[in-house]
């Protein structure tokens, strides 16, 4: 083969392995049409897509040719261990071109009769994220050029695979995020009651969330919070502290009591996340509510004839922070007849470039002992004027009788 013939040939397989419509599958066929590819240019016999599971340090099977038998056992091990592994760990092409001399460990390769390997690491960002490998039924002298070409598909499948994970997950949070939120909040004798949720802009979803519930003993429970960060993993742990909640707030009538019971639960299962949380009892004739806060802004409150004012409260720790130095605090204050009481989180009232207080105050003016459904969309028009920085949300509710 002349040289232009060699030049003309690797070009065609280069981009073979970067065809743009690749981009435009979903994850799960992306990876098995690039398989097929990068088995038809290199002329293997096998070709295999590890992915790192970043929770447990190993490498999953996650799309093959010809090895189908381990994503079908959820095939995994861990870096610097077995053939994958090493590819890994070295963050570099590895050739094998005896397998029975080898640190091979899957079974299902050496079942297989694989000969001769070829792998490359997967990288996003600079982080290792997965492994490509092919192999031959024969035994086959891998060149630099094979490894070259196979790296280059590994770099495409890598991008285009972050890329769709990335909305995958996104999708995955908004879903959750919805569940958790009441679709419509419960219809509660003596009060009105009104709740709004905007994502932030262009922001993944985060961990707020508001929840109300009815107890046993009569009393309502109102729960707003925030759990840091965003994404897929906020919104799960989200999850398990809003159920979480509501079980300890069965078997404590005082909200930080509850709340030390949830911090405890954090640290020990959820260690690394900040969540702040306003937990509010109301009793069952609507007259008092019994309040605790972990580091969340306290409501703000306005009675008929009276300003808007934040309920003087003291505001403890958040909830994921080991070492506190004192007990939870309470504080009990009364919800006169028309009486409006407003719960909500950071992104309704931050904005870049300007201190919390003019957003405390600029929310305190839309608080009046009017309906709370128009509370809350005053609230939130206001809010979304501009941007949002941050996931927002707000609950109101009004004292009826």
């Amino acid at each position: 083969m002349t040289e232009g013939l060699r030049d003309g040939e690797r070009l065609r397989r280069i981009e073979a392995v970067t065809d743009a419509a690749l981009s435009q599958l979903d994850s799960p066929d992306l990876l098995e049409e690039l398989l097929d590819r990068v088995i038809d240019l290199l002329a293997a016999d096998t070709a295999a897509v590890l992915l790192l599971d970043a929770h447990a340090g190993q490498l999953v099977t996650t799309a093959a040719r010809g090895l189908e038998d381990e994503v079908r056992q959820g095939f995994r091990l861990a870096i610097g261990s077995g053939f994958a592994g090493r590819v890994a760990d070295a963050r570099k092409p590895v050739i094998v071109t005896d397998v029975a001399s080898s640190d091979v460990v899957s079974p299902v390769l050496r079942r297989k009769g694989i000969t001769s390997l070829l792998g490359v690491p997967m990288f996003f960002g600079g982080d290792v994220i997965g492994v490509l490998h092919v192999g031959t039924f024969h035994t086959r002298e891998f060149t630099a050029d094979d490894a070259q070409l196979l790296q280059i598909a590994a770099d495409r499948a890598a991008v285009a695979w972050r890329d769709r994970s990335v909305q995958d997950d996104r999708t995955a949070a908004a879903a959750l995020q919805r569940s958790l939120l009441p679709a419509r909040l419960p219809p509660v004798p003596g009060l009105e009651l009104a709740a709004r949720y905007v994502p932030g802009h262009h922001l993944d979803i985060g961990g707020d969330w508001y929840d109300v519930f009815a107890l046993p003993t009569g009393w309502l429970g109102v729960v707003i919070g925030d759990v840091s960060g965003h994404g897929l993993a906020s919104a799960v742990v989200m999850g398990r502290v809003r159920s979480a909640l509501r079980s300890y707030a069965l078997i404590s009538d005082q909200p930080a009591e509850v709340l030390t019971h949830l911090d405890r639960k954090i640290n020990h299962f959820e260690a690394g996340s900040l969540t702040t949380a306003l937990y509010a009892m109301i009793s069952p004739d609507r007259g008092t509510v019994r309040l605790s806060s972990a580091g969340h802004f306290a409501p703000i409150i306005a009675g008929p004839g009276e300003p808007a004012r934040h309920i003087g409260m003291p505001i403890d720790p958040p909830l994921g922070i080991r070492r506190l130095q004192r007990a939870r605090r309470g504080a009990t204050v009364e919800l006169p007849v028309g009486a409006v009481l407003v719960c909500y989180t950071d992104g309704l009232i931050e904005r870049r470039g300007e201190l919390i207080d003019e957003g405390l105050r600029r929310l305190r003016g839309h608080v009046t002992p009017a309906s709370a459904d128009l509370t809350c969309a005053a609230a939130m028009a206001e809010a979304t004027a501009e941007p949002l920085t941050d996931d927002a949300a707000v609950l109101a509710l009004r004292r009826t009788q």
